[in-house]
């Protein structure tokens, strides 16, 4: 070989190397960044140093997922408290203003609702475009016009719900209903009625998919004991999911997958551990648990996989081809797991953590719920013990 071609060659391994290097290099260290609230606190989170981060939003309630309007706007729910309650609501934030990292105006779009947990919109092919929204009981819709601060229609209800089992007498507490849109259909998750049972209906513990209209309602998925976050990229329906809690502190994993249609993730027989799947030793079965799918991603057991949402790529940006996916945080402090948004690759792979310090000295200084990609290296994430929506953005 020429030694111009050994040169050429040289050159093109180095690149590859290089290339290599960077798409699995380490995580940014993350450093402290003080946060004082409206209601006198004052504490630390950790994030990258390059990011700072900005309480937008105070004062609200148990404020959970957002969505984007047709028009652009932000609408996010809130389910006011942890009981099965109906003063739940809806706000539209307007009037962004990125200099204050502030809204001008936070409207309460509709109140007194039943746990609201998602909201969702879509255009028909006449061109009305919608407001879905997920309570407990039910599943709803309402015409929507641009710039609108009430609806304006009266409700269409297209689904109803299983509600009861909203108390731990039965076990469980599973009263959100998430929605995500996509190619043209609604898909709508349910979560179970207890920690570990085998159900009476279908519907629970399952990913339903629907048309926008609410008609042709089938199980898309099941075997899904609690999978509150959904969201639906290049063609592909991804679901984070909560595992059981009667299987110790390690076990099992709290899950990410990319769902598959008419595909059983095991519940309550199986549940997950270290990217395996293995029997639920108070619902032994056969054939066993070895055709069960295995996750897209997996996060600390406890830990309450919420929200989630994608970043693209993008040349030079902190944030590119990954998900950020908020971990909830568990009942049990000690363990300190969860109480994060943390890194997911376009491969599954963790990334680390972004943000961290929620929990901190066994003292809680709030619960990630949701995020909403803003811009490049720019996000939303919504903290439903405190009522606060943070924007993260690059450090001007």
């Amino acid at each position: 070989m020429k030694p111009r071609h050994l040169l050429h060659l040289a050159a093109l391994l180095l690149a590859c190397i290089g290339f290599a290097a960077a798409a699995v290099a380490a995580p940014a260290a993350l450093t402290p960044h003080r946060v004082a609230l409206d209601d006198g606190r004052s504490f630390s989170l950790n994030l990258p140093a390059d990011l700072e981060i900005v309480p937008a939003v105070q004062g609200l309630k148990r404020v959970r997922f957002f969505a984007r309007s047709p028009d652009g706007r932000l609408f996010v729910t809130d389910m006011h408290d942890l009981s099965d309650n109906r003063r739940g609501r809806v706000y539209a934030l307007d009037d962004w203003d990125e200099q204050r990292a502030r809204f001008g105006k936070v409207s309460v779009y509709l109140d007194k609702q039943r746990n609201p947990n998602s909201v969702a919109f879509h255009t028909d092919a006449q061109g009305q475009s919608w407001l879905y929204l997920a309570n407990t009981d039910k599943l709803q819709r309402y015409r929507y016009r641009n710039g609108d601060l009430k609806p304006a229609s009266e409700p269409e209800t297209l689904a109803s719900f299983p509600d009861y089992g909203l108390s731990y007498k039965y076990g469980g507490w599973h009263l959100t209903r998430t929605l995500a849109f996509g190619d043209g259909k609604l898909y709508v998750s349910v979560g179970s009625s207890c920690n570990a049972c085998i159900e009476k209906e279908d519907v629970r513990a399952a990913v339903l998919q629907m048309n926008p209209d609410g008609s042709g309602r089938r199980i898309y998925a099941h075997g899904l004991r609690n999978a509150v976050g959904l969201l639906f990229r290049d063609g592909q329906l991804y679901a984070t999911n909560q595992g059981a809690d009667h299987l110790g502190d390690q076990k099992p994993d709290e899950t990410m997958f990319a769902l598959r249609d008419g595909a059983d993730y095991g519940w309550p027989f199986c549940y997950h551990s270290k990217g395996r799947a293995f029997t639920d030793p108070k619902f032994p079965r056969k054939p066993g648990c070895a055709v069960v799918p295995k996750p897209f991603a997996s996060f600390p057991s406890h830990a309450s996989a919420l929200g989630l949402s994608w970043f693209p790529p993008a040349d030079g940006a902190l944030l590119q081809n990954e998900y950020l996916v908020a971990l909830h945080g568990g009942s049990k402090l000690s363990l300190d797991h969860g109480y994060r948004i943390v890194r997911v690759g376009a491969d599954g792979r963790s990334g680390g953590e972004l943000v961290n310090g929620f929990l901190a000295k066994g003292k809680v200084h709030g619960r990630p719920c949701d995020v909403l990609q803003a811009g490049r290296d720019r996000f939303f994430f919504s903290d439903d013990k405190s009522g606060v929506i943070y924007y993260v953005r690059p450090k001007r």
